[in-house]
């Protein structure tokens, strides 16, 4: 693949990312949206249905972690990169999740600043950010 290929492949799948956060609200159920763009501080969690609400942080998890593998291997086509990287994403959505999940029903009202960052975390493609400048500086070292 050219370098002009993967330019345009890479611009349209961050584009897919930016759409997932674009259309959140439509394709995802999570009423922490509104709750943490208000005064969360001194506020009580919304009600939720807690299954729909797991299972929609997952879904959103899913289709992040899909299409940043799919950046990483346009980037770097390399099978030991993407091995790592969903060795790493798995890692990452297994611990996140159970700490997603104490602190949804452990955290006391002034309290959700953790709940807040974990599901940062599992909502936004953040692991991206990180593996891809740590996979270009090893390539480079090669």
């Amino acid at each position: 693949m050219n370098t002009f290929s993967k330019i345009i492949s890479v611009l349209i799948l961050f584009g897919l990312l930016v759409s997932i956060r674009g259309f959140e609200s439509d394709l995802f159920y999570d009423p922490l949206i509104q709750f943490f763009k208000t005064d969360h501080t001194t506020g009580t969690l919304p009600a939720f249905d807690t299954l729909k609400l797991l299972g929609s942080i997952s879904l959103r998890y899913l289709a992040n972690t899909f299409l940043s593998l799919i950046i990483l291997w346009v980037l770097f086509r390399d099978r030991g990169i993407i091995k790592l990287s969903v060795m790493i994403y798995l890692i990452f959505f297994i611990l996140l999740m159970i700490a997603y999940c104490l602190l949804l029903f452990y955290s006391e009202p002034a309290e959700y600043v953790p709940l807040f960052y974990v599901r940062r975390f599992l909502i936004q493609p953040l692991l991206l950010l990180i593996l891809l400048p740590a996979f270009y500086f090893h390539k480079r070292k090669k």
